[in-house]
C-alpha cells in the first residue's frame, strides 16, 4: 500500500518529498484543481519565504508555541530553507527589512521546479479529491474516504500525512472541514480562530461608536497610514510598540502593523469584549515638539492647514484625527498633541476567519509525538497550518509549514521502516 499525503501546500509537498526521497510509493491528494494555490496567492506581491534575523530572535515570533515550533525549526531552520530553495535552482536575497525572497520575487518558478523534481521522484498526484475522513480498514492499514469527480472512493494507505491547512481562504481549500472527523477519532483540536487579520473599529464615542462615519469611509477606505507606530498591551499588561504602516478599510483596519498585534488584540477582545490600539501619528517626534509646534499661532488658517504646515500631518493622517476627536479636543492644543502621539482606536471584533491571512488553533501538540504522529491514530502524521500554532507575516508562517512538513515526512518515513 502507498504512503498517502493529503494536502498540496508547502507542508504536504515537503512531507511527500521526504517520503519519496526514501523510495516510498507516495500518492498526494488535494481538493483543488492544482497544488500550491494558497502558496501562489501568498507570493503574488513577492514571495516572502523566511527571515534573515538570528535564530534566537526568529523563534520568539511564535508566541505561546515557541517551544514546540522551535523543535521543528531546529530540524529545518531558515538557512536550511534557503539552501533547499537554492537546490531547486532558485536564488534568494535579503530585503531591506530582513525578509528573504526569491531573486525574481515570484512563487510560480519555485513551485514549478519543485513539482518537476517531485514527479521525477515518482510522486503521483490526485487532484479534486476532497478528504472526508477515515473509514474502517484492516488492522495493519489506514483508509480514507475521498469525494472525487467520479464519486466517493476509499484509499488504503500504509502511512498518512495530513496537511489540510487551517480555516482561512477556504476558496483555496483550507476550510477546517477536517476538525470534526479528527475529533471523532479522539484527536484534541484547539478552536480555529483568525490570525493576521483585520479588525472592525468601534468608531468615535462622540459619533455613537458605530464604526467609521460614512464621510471618513468614503474618503479614506483603502488608504494606508504610513510612517506611524502602534502600541498595545498583551494579556499580562506589558506594553508593546512597533512602527510601520497599516490600511484603513471599510470596516476598520488591517495591514502589517495590525497583523503584528493581531493575536494579542484578538485574545483581548475574547477576554474583555474589545481591545485598544494606540496610534502614534508622528513616531519620530516627541510629545514636547508636537506641543510646541501646535502652540504657534495659526491666525486665520484652518486647523487642517496648521497641521499640515507645522506638523506635516495631511491626508489620511489628518482625516483620522478629525474622525476620532470631537471639536473640544481638536481646539485644545495640549489635548490634541497628546492624541497625535497616542490616538486610541477601539477594536470590537476581528474580521471573519475566512478573510484572515492565516488561522490560529488546530491539532494540539500534546496530541502528537515528537515526529508529529497522532497518539490516538498511529500511522497518521499532521503538518502545516492545521497544527495549533500561529505567527505573524514576514516569512514565519512559511518557515514553520516547511519545517513541520519535513518532520512529519521523516516521521512517516521512519514509521514505514519500523521492524
Amino acid at each position: 500500500m502507498p504512503a498517502v499525503v493529503v494536502g498540496g501546500g508547502p507542508a504536504g509537498l515537503m512531507a511527500a518529498e521526504r517520503l519519496a526521497a526514501a523510495g516510498a510509493e507516495v500518492h498526494l491528494y488535494d481538493a483543488m484543481r492544482s497544488v500550491g494555490r494558497k502558496f501562489l496567492l501568498a507570493g503574488k506581491g513577492g514571495l516572502n519565504l523566511t527571515h534573515s534575523e538570528s535564530f534566537e530572535a526568529f523563534v520568539t515570533r511564535y508566541g505561546l508555541r515557541r517551544d514546540e515550533v522551535e523543535v521543528l525549526l531546529r530540524r529545518f531552520d531558515p538557512q536550511a530553507l534557503r539552501d533547499w530553495v537554492a537546490g531547486l535552482g532558485i536564488d534568494t536575497f535579503v530585503g531591506s527589512s530582513g525578509r528573504v525572497f526569491p531573486k525574481d520575487m515570484k512563487a510560480a518558478p519555485l513551485l514549478r521546479a519543485w513539482l518537476h523534481r517531485l514527479r521525477e521522484q515518482g510522486l503521483q498526484f490526485h487532484m479534486r479529491h476532497r478528504c472526508l475522513g477515515f473509514v474502517e480498514a484492516a488492522p495493519d492499514a489506514l483508509a480514507l474516504r475521498f469525494d472525487t469527480p467520479l464519486g466517493e472512493s476509499v484509499v488504503n494507505a500504509s502511512v498518512v500525512v495530513l496537511a489540510l491547512g487551517g480555516a482561512s481562504w477556504s476558496r483555496l481549500g483550507s476550510d477546517g472541514a477536517w476538525v470534526p472527523w479528527l475529533q471523532a477519532r479522539g484527536v484534541p483540536v484547539a478552536p480555529l480562530r483568525p490570525s493576521n487579520c483585520g479588525f472592525e473599529v468601534a468608531g468615535a464615542a462622540h459619533r455613537g461608536g458605530a464604526g467609521w462615519s460614512e464621510h471618513f469611509r468614503s474618503r479614506c477606505a483603502g488608504q494606508a497610514l504610513k510612517s506611524v507606530a502602534v502600541e498595545w498591551r498583551d494579556a499580562s499588561g506589558t506594553p508593546w510598540r512597533q512602527a510601520g504602516e497599516f490600511v484603513i478599510t471599510e470596516y476598520g483596519v488591517e495591514g502589517s502593523l495590525v497583523y503584528a498585534a493581531s493575536s494579542q488584540l484578538r485574545d483581548a477582545i475574547d477576554a474583555d469584549g474589545q481591545a485598544t490600539l494606540c496610534l502614534d501619528l508622528l513616531p519620530a517626534r516627541s510629545l514636547e515638539w508636537v506641543q510646541a509646534e501646535l502652540a504657534h499661532p495659526r491666525g486665520s488658517r484652518s486647523l487642517s492647514t496648521h497641521l499640515k504646515t507645522r506638523l506635516g500631518l495631511a491626508g489620511v493622517k489628518a482625516a483620522v484625527l478629525h474622525e476620532m476627536l470631537d471639536k473640544v479636543t481638536l481646539a485644545d492644543t495640549t489635548q490634541l498633541a497628546r492624541k497625535i502621539k497616542a490616538l486610541p482606536l477601539v477594536l470590537r471584533r476581528p474580521r471573519p476567519i475566512d478573510e484572515a491571512i492565516s488561522s490560529a488553533g488546530g491539532v494540539r501538540f500534546d496530541a502528537m509525538d515528537g515526529s508529529l504522529m497522532l497518539r490516538s491514530v498511529p500511522g497518521v502524521f499532521c503538518a502545516g497550518e492545521m497544527l495549533d500554532w500561529e505567527a505573524p507575516t514576514g516569512g514565519y508562517l512559511l518557515s514553520a509549514c516547511f519545517a513541520s512538513g519535513l518532520v512529519a515526512g521523516e516521521g512517516a518515513r521512519d514509521w514505514l521502516a519500523r521492524p
